[in-house]
């Protein structure tokens, strides 16, 4: 399984960007998909989560300003950041939870760079 994600820039504060994230190879189901992200010196940090239910869970950072979606068919999770803050610069990883059809397996992206600046 491999994922792809785009869409990372520099914005300005109070800009917009949106995050994509596509995943491709051997895959009967996913069951949840999310975004972390990692700054300089940091731990890596869940900013938003989205079951196969489309129930949703975000870090109490990001609440009212950023928003996760999914598109099951395209194998697709994006991440809609608006109200972008200098704090929220980072490196912005995609994960899934998908299964071959056997047990479920986490896969990361690359990792995008996100960059606000004041």
């Amino acid at each position: 399984v491999q994922l792809q994600a785009s869409g990372g820039g520099s914005v300005q504060a109070g800009g917009s960007l949106r995050l994509s994230c596509t995943a491709s190879g051997s895959i009967v189901s996913i069951r949840g998909m999310g975004w972390y992200r990692q700054a300089p010196g940091k731990v890596r940090e869940l900013v938003a989560s989205i079951t196969r239910f489309g129930a949703t869970n975000y870090a109490d950072s990001v609440k009212g300003r950023f928003t996760i979606s999914r598109d099951g068919a395209k194998m697709t999770v994006a991440l809609q950041m608006n109200s972008l803050k200098p704090e929220d610069t980072s490196v912005y990883y995609c994960y899934m939870l998908t299964s071959n059809g056997d047990s479920y397996l986490p896969s990361w992206g690359q990792g995008t760079q996100v960059t606000v600046s004041s």
